[in-house]
């Protein structure tokens, strides 16, 4: 297929990008770099600078106008990345969330709706569900997010079910767990701007961008007292956009699924497997919780693996660190 990827020079976008490329799609990168970098484009794929705030700019790449040179070349299927992720931020500036996530979507799909393209893969968050009611969680539990962010991500997910009622416009909704780890294959080596996950800020100690680790809580009930998460490898979650492509493609039907390992890992653990794979102590200390955050965040991924054929190959945590570690260790910043 023809697939434009809006937000492929981003973090988890790169790894789409190089996914879709490895299985044969034709790719054209659509993106602002405002968190995305040069360094994570591929040649093989066309490359587009713009925002999905300029709506004529987008509406033109969606309708095939890559360059004057190139004759017009409509696209099959697009992939969204383009959100802003940072669950904070949101809270502080819900103006910027609601321009660029729901105002940027809705341009998304009129750009696609006018251009007649039928296809989308949505990259959404398990921040939709909020605070758990029961474990693992599944796609039918109650949908109640506990910050701007994960409220966007429900919107973008009802504005899509309203295009696909009313134009036949198939989506994927990917709700991703804690997305982690880089290329296994070494690919793909552009680091995240102002990190706020944990691994790469682990990361960002052991090479020395950091003084330490804050951990945020160590009197949790489980196993060690820090929070438990469901870490889910990026080339897992580039393997599935490409899966729910084929499925939504194949079956003219929508589709919702979870992603995630369906294997919780503490905080303590994360440190422990990096001060381990890097040879460094990697200095932390224990601050006081913060607010919302759940003891333990665990996925059912088991309807992407019966739609989908999918499973996470990638995603020990051993895989994780290391893939990661060879990405930062030559970053030529030391402890």
């Amino acid at each position: 297929m023809n697939t434009l990827i809006i937000g492929g020079a981003g973090y988890i976008g790169s790894h789409v990008t190089r996914e879709f490329l490895d299985r044969g799609h034709k790719v054209t990168v659509f993106d602002d770099l405002s968190s995305g970098l040069k360094e994570n484009l591929f040649p093989e794929a066309a490359f587009v600078l713009g925002s999905i705030l300029d709506y004529p700019a987008l509406l033109a790449v969606c309708q095939g106008h890559i360059t004057a040179a190139l004759k017009p070349e409509p696209f099959d299927a697009v992939v969204h990345l383009a959100a802003f992720k940072a669950v904070g931020e949101s809270m502080e500036k819900p103006e910027k969330y609601s321009l660029n996530n729901i105002s940027g979507t809705i341009n998304i799909l009129n750009a696609m709706s006018e251009s007649g393209i039928k296809y989308i893969i949505f990259s959404s968050s398990a921040t939709v569900f909020g605070l758990p009611q029961y474990l693992p969680i599944d796609e039918n539990h109650p949908l109640n997010p506990e910050n701007y962010y994960g409220f966007t991500k429900v919107e973008i997910e009802r504005f899509m079910q309203w295009y696909d009622r009313l134009r036949d416009m198939r989506f994927a909704s990917l709700r991703y767990f804690n997305a982690a780890g880089y290329d296994v294959k070494g690919r793909i080596t552009g680091l995240e701007q102002n990190p706020a996950n944990l691994i790469p800020v682990i990361m960002e100690v052991a090479v020395g961008i950091r003084r330490e680790l804050s951990i945020f809580g160590n009197d949790y009930e489980t196993r060690d007292g820090t929070c438990i998460r469901d870490y889910i490898h990026v080339n897992d979650l580039a393997a599935a956009h490409s899966a729910a492509l084929d499925y939504i493609s194949k079956n003219d039907r929508s589709l919702t699924v979870n992603l995630g390992s369906e294997t919780g890992t503490t905080v303590l653990e994360i440190l422990e497997a990096a001060r381990r794979i890097a040879g460094k102590p990697i200095p932390s200390s224990v601050t006081g919780r913060r607010s919302g955050d759940t003891a333990t965040l665990t996925a059912s991924s088991k309807l992407a693996r019966e739609l989908l054929g999918w499973k996470a190959d990638h995603s020990s945590i051993d895989t994780i660190i290391q893939s990661t570690w060879e990405v930062y260790k030559n970053t030529g910043i030391r402890a």
